[in-house]
């Protein structure tokens, strides 16, 4: 019975964003972005018939948070397990084959650490300039401890570009490259201001999984 609720196809990365914070739909799609809103809506209605998670009324007309339960808490361990497995025994050949811009940016955002940060204002583009014109800028704004994603331009002034290929940034997020060595290497290109630029290793965090140690390449 407990694999009939969480083995259910995208149940594990809806779970993944639930544990994340994330708790408005379309959040939720923003963090899952293969999965179609129908089999979403599909999904959180069969977790909350499991009592994995609370629909809260939000005040807004037909928008919900989606809360955890004590259940639903309860899982974390379960799927992080599973991200830390992938890390180890996922061969990043294959990992790095199927990219997607919106959920690393989206990944970056939430993991961001604006602490090294200057405390103000900050606005980082990032460039990915072999995606299509819709993909390739994205936008992170830095205001405190609050951090904005954009896929157009804000009109804030840019603080710091940083352009590679979208491969380059994902292998650095995913713990597979090392940032200083793909910046000397010249694949990832980090213009603007210095002190933001010297401390993007720490601003910049990584995935939760990065961490794990490979047992494949």
């Amino acid at each position: 019975m407990a694999s009939e609720i969480f083995c259910n196809r995208w149940t594990a990365l809806v779970l993944r964003e639930l544990l994340c914070g994330t708790t408005r739909f379309n959040e939720l799609r923003r963090g899952v972005p293969r999965m179609s809103p129908t089999l979403l809506s599909k999904r959180l209605k069969e977790l909350e018939e499991a009592g994995v998670i609370a629909a809260v009324p939000t005040g807004q007309h037909g928008v919900m948070d989606y809360k955890l339960t004590e259940a639903g808490e309860d899982l974390r361990g379960i799927v992080m397990s599973l991200g830390f497995w992938g890390q180890r025994w996922v061969e990043s050949t294959l990992s790095l084959k199927n990219l997607d811009p919106g959920l690393l940016m989206w990944d970056m955002r939430r993991n961001l650490q604006p602490t090294p940060l200057p405390p103000r204002r900050t606005t980082i583009n990032f460039i990915y300039p072999e995606m299509r014109p819709d993909r390739k800028s994205w936008w992170l704004v830095v205001d405190r401890e609050k951090v904005d994603l954009c896929l157009t331009d804000p009109g804030y002034d840019v603080d710091l570009y940083v352009s590679c290929p979208l491969r380059s940034m994902t292998a650095v997020w995913m713990g597979v490259a090392k940032l200083n060595s793909e910046v000397e290497a010249g694949r990832i290109k980090v213009t603007g201001d210095s002190s933001i630029a010297r401390s993007m290793q720490q601003w910049l965090g990584l995935s939760p999984f990065a961490q794990g140690q490979r047992a494949v390449v």
